[in-house]
């Protein structure tokens, strides 16, 4: 049993009203959550305009992560850590029950290099039972803080996330560092407001391009907005007010303007990360409830024109195979893919019944070469 009280996930409704949402209209067909018996996703393979998918497997679950705690977890961003570790760091976070010893975020670490084996967890932060990242009681002030993603600077990995003042009104984001490999994390004191750029600054992914500067995509937490670029030193990643925005002024793209939205599309859960001279950003679109992802020369490039590519389709829980999934969201480039061998973890909840609410790696293979062709 866990070494502290049990705390119970007060108001789930509205959580399972945003995870699942994107499902409900297949509530018509007589297939969504809770009506059927769910099937597994298909581990076998499916080739999609020349990419091989792959459901590699799934990565927690009670009888594969409960042995740290967590039984029930999703979400799952990843960086490689200062001693080459990687670390996931997991949302909202269960166990042994559901519902049972609320903590989120949370961790676990990795030291599998070779991805397409799977990825296999091998420590917490916490010892044997997962702490929660960072110290706040789940209550009125502040109801859950959730991860939007993690990279590594130096000797430090910076942890950027979510704080809700009940799920979905977002007050502010923030960012945490830890200066050894995740184990302890200190408030930064860096504060994004929740209502800023029509709340376009809750998630944020980011990485580091070879001009050496950090360009950060940063959406709508709700999954209702589109999304916007800044860019910022890494050495003042903590400081808000050195952040550049990129708009468009006088019909002319320029750093410093008011941030233009870069595209049309929905932005959820989202990761973005440079291979050599491209870039890879991959993101969770609920109103047409699939993953996309698009290669990039640049993140500053125009997206509206930029070949989109569907690595996952939403389904309902009695119609999954290889690359159709229920109730999918996340989405996150684990440490170690190549443009040509991406993995990523994808989260999946049924919210009729609780019996899934799991992360899953998935393989792209070929990414690279669709890109040249699109």
């Amino acid at each position: 049993m866990p070494p502290h009280p049990v705390h119970r996930a007060p108001h789930p409704i509205s959580r399972r009203r945003l995870l699942g949402g994107a499902a409900a209209g297949l509530a018509g067909t007589g297939l969504a959550a809770g009506l059927v018996q769910p099937a597994a996703a298909d581990e076998g393979s499916v080739i999609v305009d020349g990419v091989k998918i792959t459901k590699v497997k799934n990565l927690t679950g009670p009888d594969i992560t409960g042995k740290f705690g967590l039984h029930w977890v999703d979400l799952g961003a990843v960086a490689r850590c200062p001693d080459g570790r990687s670390i996931y760091v997991f949302g909202d976070s269960f166990g042994p029950a559901w519902g049972e010893n609320w903590r989120s975020p949370t961790a676990l670490w990795s030291s599998t290099r070779n991805l397409a084996t799977g990825v296999e967890f091998n420590g917490t932060p916490g010892g044997d039972w997962a702490k929660q990242l960072i110290p706040y009681e789940h209550g009125d002030e502040i109801s859950t803080i959730i991860p939007s993603d993690v990279i590594t600077i130096g000797n430090k990995i910076y942890l950027h996330a979510v704080v809700n003042q009940g799920f979905g009104n977002v007050i502010w984001s923030g960012i945490w560092v830890s200066k050894d490999n995740g184990e302890n994390w200190e408030d930064s004191g860096a504060r994004f407001p929740g209502a800023a750029y029509d709340k376009r600054w809750q998630l944020a992914s980011w990485d580091i391009g070879a001009d050496g500067w950090l360009y950060v995509y940063t959406s709508e937490f709700l999954r209702e907005s589109t999304m916007i670029l800044h860019r910022v030193r890494p050495w003042h990643i903590t400081q808000p007010e050195k952040y550049q925005p990129w708009g468009k002024k006088n019909g002319r793209w320029r750093w410093g303007a008011e941030p233009t939205p870069l595209s049309d599309d929905i932005i959820g859960e989202n990761s973005l990360r440079r291979f050599g001279d491209k870039w890879l950003h991959t993101w969770f679109d609920g109103p047409r409830y699939r993953i996309d992802c698009q290669v990039l020369d640049h993140p500053t490039q125009d997206l509206r024109t930029t070949p989109k590519f569907t690595m996952l389709h939403g389904t309902s829980w009695g119609n999954q195979d290889v690359n159709h999934l229920a109730q999918l969201y996340g989405s996150y480039i684990i440490p170690g893919s190549r443009l040509n061998d991406v993995h990523l973890t994808v989260s999946q909840w049924n919210t009729g019944d609780n019996s899934i609410y799991h992360v899953m790696q998935y393989r792209f293979e070929g990414l690279g070469h669709w890109a040249d062709r699109a």
